[in-house]
């Protein structure tokens, strides 16, 4: 007896060491917001958002969440009448993932994963694709139905539809594509929906360190932002991790990367140029240079959450940190595909209770300014797990002002427009560890 419960407690240690148990952001009381158009203040939707409830048994582990980010949605200006809503779901995931040793699964329309503040992966696809017959693109929101061989990609045709974190709904349920960092923090900004409709995203880019563990693919591996170390034992300092696909050199659309004879898509123009199609890419090995993704959009590899080594999608951008296809996930999985949107948990759990750890603060890894209006602005380089403490105080020492940065977000805001010019201070604090920051209040 003695011998089975110390084999039982062993079992629960090491089950809640498993990065797919700890790495979800769990949340009771923050609920998410949204942006209608024409109007700049994000308004309740009283959901809570981020994960609610993760729970684990021998095999799986349950995520419960609403798939909304604390992160302002919307608005959608290409039309989409939807808005983030309640998904109420629970999602099962292996705790052991494995490799699949038969034909790669293809990726498929809807959820392929699950982002760690539960926000729902999808491929690059968006319903829509060529009609040969009609001579015309159907499918989705456009109604009717397309051949399904020349597949028009979201990120390029639908990118009036993304909000400021570049996600959007489909049938209210919110989701990404893409890396989930903010258009405005890319190096070229190519959407300016941020200028009116201000947003964060779940992490912001951060070149001078490994991108944190953002998610997990329905196969159970875990998906990593868009930076990693070079080589795969994990030496080689920080480098981007680069997607090995390329745009064929293509005109006329007729047939796949790997020859096969199709119906024919439209000719390449201006109306549907390279890239409008996810098949306008072909896969492109580099044997030898580890920083390349193989054809699944992933490498094994050390990570800080895997010190062992494991297999790990990254969410791939360019040199400008533009989104790259396959974007994240794809076009097939790498490992076996046992994760799914459940109804009800049918076996003993235990429930994981979220630790409500110190989070390490460096000064380095924020950066504060002033917007317009007088608006201080607190921005984040690395992924906020638990909620931040930001307080102004003057040059007496007196409070003037609060705010938080909550757990999945990356900017908070504080109103100076009130204050006398002078010295303040920021303080930014997590328990006991702070880190202060002199600014000047000077009004034009």
């Amino acid at each position: 007896m003695i011998f089975l419960m110390l084999f039982m407690s062993l079992c629960t240690i090491q089950a809640q060491t498993n990065p797919i148990i700890i790495s979800w952001m769990q949340n009771t009381t923050k609920v998410g917001s949204y942006y209608m158009k024409n109007n700049s203040t994000p308004i309740s939707n009283n959901v809570l958002a981020n994960v609610q409830l993760v729970r684990y048994s021998t095999n799986n582990v349950y995520v419960s969440t609403n798939g909304i980010p604390t992160y302002p949605t919307g608005p959608f200006q290409d039309g989409n009448p939807s808005q983030a809503q309640s998904q109420n779901g629970i999602f099962r995931f292996p705790l052991s993932a494995t490799k699949n040793t038969g034909n790669p699964v293809k990726t498929t329309m809807g959820n392929i994963g699950l982002f760690i503040n539960g926000v729902a992966l999808f491929d690059p696809r968006d319903g829509v694709s060529w009609n040969n017959a009609q001579q015309r693109i159907l499918g989705g929101p456009i109604m009717g139905k397309g051949d399904g061989i020349w597949n028009r990609d979201a990120i390029v045709a639908e990118r009036a539809g993304f909000d400021c974190s570049k996600g959007h709904p489909a049938m209210g349920n919110y989701h990404h594509h893409q890396n989930p960092s903010a258009f405005k923090l890319d190096k070229n900004v190519i959407y300016d929906v941020c200028s009116l409709y201000d947003a964060e995203g779940l992490y912001t880019i951060n070149p001078g360190m490994h991108s944190p563990l953002i998610g997990f693919a329905y196969d159970g591996f875990p998906v990593y932002g868009a930076f990693g170390f070079k080589q795969s034992d994990g030496t080689g300092g920080i480098v981007r991790m680069k997607s090995g696909y390329q745009l064929r050199s293509i005109t006329n659309r007729t047939h796949y990367a790997n020859g096969a004879d199709v119906t024919d898509g439209p000719t390449v123009n201006t109306t549907f140029p390279l890239g409008y199609f996810i098949e306008d890419y072909e896969f492109i090995a580099h044997p030898g240079e580890d920083d390349y993704l193989d054809a699944h959009n992933g490498r094994f590899c050390i990570t800080p959450e895997y010190p062992n080594g494991t297999y790990a999608y990254f969410c791939s951008v360019d040199e400008q940190w533009n989104s790259a296809y396959p974007y994240a996930v794809g076009p097939t999985f790498y490992g076996s595909i046992v994760a799914a949107k459940v109804q009800s948990v049918s076996e003993p759990v235990e429930t994981y209770s979220s630790v409500s750890a110190v989070q390490e603060i460096q000064s380095s890894a924020f950066t504060i300014f002033f917007g317009g209006n007088d608006i201080l602005i607190i921005q984040s380089h690395d992924l906020i797990r638990n909620p931040l403490e930001i307080k102004l105080f003057d040059i007496q020492g007196k409070m003037v002002s609060r705010t938080v940065l909550e757990q999945g977000s990356t900017i908070a805001h504080l109103d100076c427009s009130v204050f006398h010019d002078g010295i303040y201070i920021v303080n930014i604090s997590s328990g006991s560890h702070s880190i202060e920051q002199q600014i000047i209040i000077k009004h034009s």
